[in-house]
């Protein structure tokens, strides 16, 4: 039995409009089914919404509204359009399309024209469109101990650990009702106690690069024991929040986990007593530079090798990384029938080409997109490579599933090396 707020039961009553009310009913048997005995207001969220892929169940010639009644509501009958919570800031994250480009992505015309209207109809609802996996950097930034919903799992993770807000991993129907209600199963990351690390790793390597800490997340999230939540200790150089996004987006990709504490850094860890909650740790392990080696070799194939599409922003890139980008690639030329695809979101791209980053970096032959990447646009995006060079882990492992041809795996620097070589050497680590 879930006890629910005046507030909560006159939405589920249908006082506030059958959209609400419909929405509110998924999240009271969400929080049934976890058993959590009350809501909690959530007053942030970012939802995987628009043409998605994972609505290609549905032929083209079904109305919006009937799918998002189906699919996000879960509901029998179509269900007329209300809008988002009024206490809740809600945007779009990652895409399955550039919201602008399409014939750059190979995707078709009508599949642009099918988001397009599937966005318009967000937005009439209160959703922002900004298309995002790196909220953080254009304003959404939830603050120590506020609840939120996200839909991108590196964000669940930055967000949770970085900023000590508080978000479980929902799946998309979850994070949309709650959208629309503002409430959430107080269950969870929700709940302080839940959050304490479990599992402390210690490092051999100490990281240092971007591509080290975003390596160093993947192998965690491997090692990383069922159901824990590690915490991370030793004496290595501060990373930033580009540093940290990779880390966090990795872990990620190779674990359930939704927080990591990293002694010393992390709001929640200050100090190791801290962020085990004065308990004892379940679980101490030591990363190794064997268990390094293995990660690369499960995210990297071996040898050397033409290749043809090159993918740099999984997740999207900050503006600074843009001026490194083209600082790097200035005055150099990507090889002649290689694609060099670079991933930011319309807000850092607006600020790229307000700086001159952009016309440097597309002089060269690349190309700077925004709101998606190959993994969320899917096969029709790629399956005319032959051969892809990734950064980072998520995209190089995640792609994995979609295609048969060699992935590489490195650097930025080394991404940008084969598109402009067009060719992947195997030597060497970065």
């Amino acid at each position: 039995m879930v006890n629910l707020k005046d507030y909560e039961q006159q939405m589920l009553n249908g006082e506030m409009g059958a959209f609400k009310q419909a929405a509110m009913k998924f999240i009271v048997r969400y929080a049934e089914v976890l058993g959590a005995e009350e809501l909690c207001e959530v007053s942030r969220a970012t939802l995987f919404i628009g043409a998605q892929h994972y609505l290609d169940c549905y032929d083209d010639n079904v109305d919006y509204e009937k799918i998002f009644s189906e699919f996000y509501l879960c509901a029998d009958e179509t269900v007329p359009f209300g809008k988002m919570a009024d206490s809740c800031k809600v945007q779009t994250c990652g895409a399955s399309c550039d919201f602008r480009e399409y014939k750059r992505t190979r995707l078709s015309a009508a599949y642009h024209e099918k988001n397009r209207r599937f966005l318009q109809a967000t937005k009439d609802m209160g959703v922002k469109i900004v298309e995002s996996c790196t909220p953080y950097y254009v304003g959404w930034l939830p603050l120590m101990g506020e609840h939120f919903v996200t839909t991108e799992s590196s964000n669940v993770v930055v967000s949770n650990s970085v900023f000590g807000a508080y978000c479980n991993s929902d799946g998309v129907e979850a994070a949309v009702c709650t959208a629309i209600t503002g409430r959430t199963p107080l269950w969870g990351m929700h709940i302080q106690e839940n959050r304490y690390g479990t599992c402390v790793f210690h490092l051999e390597a100490k990281p240092e690069t971007l591509f080290d800490w975003d390596v160093l997340g993947f192998t965690l999230g491997r090692l990383l024991p069922k159901n824990e939540k590690p915490v991370v200790v030793g004496e290595f150089k501060r990373p930033d929040i580009h540093k940290l996004r990779q880390f966090f987006s990795s872990l990620a990709t190779s674990s359930a986990a939704e927080i990591c504490h990293i002694v010393g850094l992390t709001p929640e860890a200050q100090t190791l007593e801290m962020a085990l909650g004065c308990k004892k740790q379940k679980f101490e392990i030591t990363v190794t530079q064997k268990d390094y080696a293995e990660s690369l070799a499960m995210l990297c194939d071996t040898g050397s090798g033409p290749v043809d599409y090159i993918s740099i922003g999984c997740p999207h890139l900050s503006l600074d990384e843009l001026k490194e980008i083209a600082e790097y690639i200035g005055g150099k030329k990507i090889a002649h029938g290689v694609e060099l695809l670079v991933w930011a979101d319309y807000a850092i791209k607006e600020m790229s080409n307000a700086n001159g980053y952009t016309k440097t970096i597309e002089d060269s032959g690349a190309y700077i997109l925004t709101g998606s990447c190959p993994m969320l646009m899917r096969e029709e995006s790629h399956r005319h490579a032959k051969a892809m060079v990734m950064f980072g882990a998520k995209q190089a492992w995640s792609i994995r599933h979609q295609t048969k041809i060699p992935i590489y795996y490195g650097s930025v620097e080394r991404c940008i090396d084969a598109a402009i070589n067009g060719c992947w050497e195997g030597a060497g680590n970065a």
